[in-house]
């Protein structure tokens, strides 16, 4: 059901709604013109970071008085008509059938993961409060990725929640390390994180996928500045000139395209997780989205085909759910960098339609107790309530 062209009412009754209006205060408007207000409690808004994010929020508190509002700025949107490369996009979770509490987690560069844990708790204990229904459950986290603490965040934040699961996305901006920014209730916040933990009786489910081929080449980790995410050396050599070198290139010749193309991972419990290579810094080094600790091994990986992994996926969700009503997704930016190479991104983006994805592009991703980087996390939403 589509409201002005603009909006959508989805089955479990959640609302959403995009604008690319130039200005955060007339975005806000045609946001507020799509939804009906009165049924809104919570607002999950993404937004590009050209618009300021305390324009935002004081347009969000003005059109949406005594709403909650949770946010952050992106690297790009997602709406149900498709990709934005700027704009505002907006999930608002209903006063029936959902039951949303959220929190900000301040000063995460030194943080107090003791004060995290009791705080997740006690946000925990808000949401019991609440009372009968909403049984399930899940939790979304927004970080401040200019940090560099999506590790301890995520770590703690999972821990605090016991059982229930974790997704969430780092702030984005325009690839730029200097623009991120997120917003709750009427307040701008630098160096933060916030966490929503949402109940409803819609059948939900918690996902993650990505298109890794894991390649026989591997490399140990044999120095690093942990602390700025920064390899110095991969097999005892310069970490830039040993990459290379696997892929038959000089070090001159790294890009970030050839980065999203040639990713590494990590083996954890038998799976593989990302670890992108943010950027070649002028003294060989390489720097990462995700922390890389002395040590470890990492796999050179190769891609599957975007499109039909993330199709599979998604197809694979409309059929445990008994139908997707919704898919609130994070989405790496660095997978848009692989789909513009390989000249899919308008496929992708048809699929996104189809299967009612709404998200944003991020700086990394989270999923459950773990920080990662070139992987599509969500949580998909049924429409019929579970029996």
């Amino acid at each position: 059901m589509v409201n002005g062209g603009r909006g959508r009412a989805h089955l479990c009754g959640v609302q959403t709604a995009w604008s690319q209006k130039p200005r955060a205060e007339d975005a806000v408007a045609e946001i507020a013109a799509a939804i009906d207000g009165a049924r809104v409690a919570q607002l999950l808004v993404f937004f590009s970071p050209s618009y300021g994010a305390a324009a935002v929020s004081a347009a969000l508190a003005h059109r949406f008085p005594g709403v909650g509002v949770a946010g952050c700025t992106s690297s790009g949107e997602i709406s149900p008509a498709g990709g934005l490369d700027r704009g505002l996009v907006v999930v608002a979770f209903p006063r029936e059938g959902f039951r949303v509490v959220s929190a900000v987690l301040t000063g995460i560069e030194r943080l107090d993961v003791e004060a995290a844990v009791a705080s997740v708790r006690d946000l925990r204990m808000r949401l019991d409060r609440g009372g009968e229904g909403c049984a399930q459950r899940f939790a979304i986290s927004l970080i401040d990725g200019l940090t560099l603490a999506e590790e301890r965040v995520t770590s703690a934040v999972a821990f605090g929640l016991d059982a229930i699961p974790l997704v969430g996305g780092s702030a984005g901006d325009a690839l730029t390390d200097a623009n991120t920014a997120l917003i709750h209730d009427g307040q701008v916040h630098h160096g933060a994180a916030i966490l929503l933990i949402v109940g409803t009786d819609h059948p939900i489910e918690v996902f993650k996928t990505d298109n890794l081929e894991p390649r026989a080449v591997k490399f140990v980790v044999t120095q690093t500045d942990a602390g700025n995410r920064t390899v110095r050396e991969l097999n005892a050599e310069p970490a830039a000139a040993e990459y290379a070198r696997a892929l038959g290139l000089q070090p001159e010749m790294l890009t970030p395209t050839v980065f999203a193309a040639n990713p590494l991972a990590v083996r954890v419990g038998g799976d593989y997780f990302c670890r992108s290579i943010h950027r070649l810094n002028p003294d060989g080094s390489l720097s990462f989205l995700c922390a890389i600790d002395e040590g470890v091994v990492l796999t050179l990986a190769g891609r599957k085909d975007l499109v039909a992994t993330t199709h599979d996926e998604l197809a694979r969700l409309d059929s445990a759910l008994g139908g997707l009503d919704l898919v609130i997704g994070f989405d790496c930016v660095l997978r848009r960098l692989d789909a513009e190479l390989h000249q899919v991104r308008h496929r992708l983006s048809d699929l996104y339609r189809r299967y009612n994805v709404i998200g944003f592009e991020t700086r990394g991703e989270q999923y459950r107790a773990i920080h990662l980087n070139q992987t599509f996390t969500g949580i998909a939403i049924g429409a019929a309530p579970r029996a």
